[in-house]
């Protein structure tokens, strides 16, 4: 005899292993596709990847206590921005009277508690493949295979970029600081590792397709030497302490997010420009929702109700609007190389920094407040 689920959820990352436990509270039974069926453990150091989480996120993760243990989130008290002709933003915690800015999370970190939270979570089973529920959601990511079977459009717009990662270590301690240069159209982000005091960064650098092949291809120590250049004396020598792994950059959006007994979330609803390091942030709020929702629902609506789950598309197709709107405007703007938009852009970057209300704004809208 074939097991009852209530939801089978489809993708076993980030975004999806977070719905499960929020269901599983709700005392749902979640079948979850896991490609193994179980996840063995994974050196952390063998993937670069790191993400900017904000206070939503953080507070999500620590109530379902899978919140990485330091030096595996490291609090943002401050950010520097540069553009490329002199403008410049600060925007501090102390100006929004919190802790911090945001955290910036080792996601293989992140991924390891969630494996063992799932992994004694009784009212999880970790499946094969898909299996029959009242509610199917899809957490693929962005190149899920599943969204055909729902009849769902993805629109793609292809940024001519490629971001690149990577790990480093500088000589001068970080401090909590993270910065982003905007310069001749590229985007160079570095995340602060390993606490307040440590040395270690985490880069995302946003290249011209041609750029990214050279930076790709290029010895160690001219990598450097090439990142030194745009950061300046802000970090001292760097030195790389990682492979360098690269993605094509696109702004992505399916058509419909729900339908009849199924629903999207994470990156198989949409994508946007790294930029604004939110990513991740949206993919949560996509699970947090719509765990929301379900626990919410009339006790005569089944789970797989189409009215239902469009509260849930309502609610959230809004704000990834609006953030998609804002990263894709902003990448416009500074890859535009002529001198009247860098004029342009380098001034309205310090009429912003000057507007102490507006700055506030933004920056408690970015923290996740």
């Amino acid at each position: 005899m074939s097991k009852i689920f209530d939801v089978c959820i489809r993708g076993d990352g980030v975004v999806g292993r977070t719905l499960a436990l929020l269901l599983a509270r709700e005392r749902l039974r979640v079948a979850l596709v896991s490609q193994p069926p179980d996840m063995p453990d994974t050196p952390l150091t063998a993937d670069v990847r790191a993400y900017a989480l904000n206070s939503a996120s953080r507070q999500l993760l620590e109530a379902l206590r899978v919140w990485p243990d330091a030096p595996f989130a490291t609090p943002v008290n401050r950010m520097q921005v540069w553009g490329d002709d002199g403008g410049q933003l600060d925007f501090t915690a102390d100006s929004i009277a919190q802790e911090a800015l945001a955290w910036i999370v080792d996601v293989p970190a992140l991924e390891q508690q969630l494996i063992q939270a799932v992994r004694y979570q009784p009212q999880i089973e970790l499946v094969a493949g898909p299996v029959k529920a009242a509610l199917a959601v899809v957490c693929e990511g962005k190149k899920s295979s599943s969204r055909d079977e729902f009849g769902v459009q993805w629109s793609v717009k292809t940024y001519p970029q490629q971001a690149i990662a990577a790990r480093l270590d500088a000589a001068l301690p970080h401090q909590g600081v993270a910065r982003q240069w905007f310069v001749g159209g590229d985007i160079v982000a570095l995340l602060p590792l390993g606490g307040s005091e440590g040395h270690s960064v985490a880069l995302v650098w946003s290249a011209s397709l041609a750029q990214a092949e050279a930076l790709q291809s290029m010895p160690t120590d001219s990598f450097c030497t090439a990142l030194r250049a745009v950061c300046g004396k802000e970090t001292g020598n760097l030195q790389l302490t990682s492979e360098r792994t690269s993605w094509p950059l696109a702004l992505s959006n399916a058509d419909h997010w729900v339908g009849a007994g199924w629903a999207l979330a994470g990156d198989a609803a949409h994508t946007v420009h790294p930029l604004a390091g939110q990513g991740l942030n949206l993919g949560l709020a996509d699970a947090a929702c719509l765990a929301g929702v379900l626990a919410q629902r009339e006790y005569w609506r089944p789970l797989g109700d189409e009215k239902l789950l469009r509260r849930y598309e309502r609610a959230r197709k809004a704000d990834v609007a609006a953030i998609g709107l804002v990263t894709d405007g902003l990448h416009g703007l500074f890859a535009q190389t002529d001198d009247r938009w860098q004029m342009l852009r380098n001034w309205g970057m310090q009429g912003f920094s000057r507007s102490s209300l507006l700055k506030r704004w933004v920056t408690r809208q970015a923290a996740g407040l």
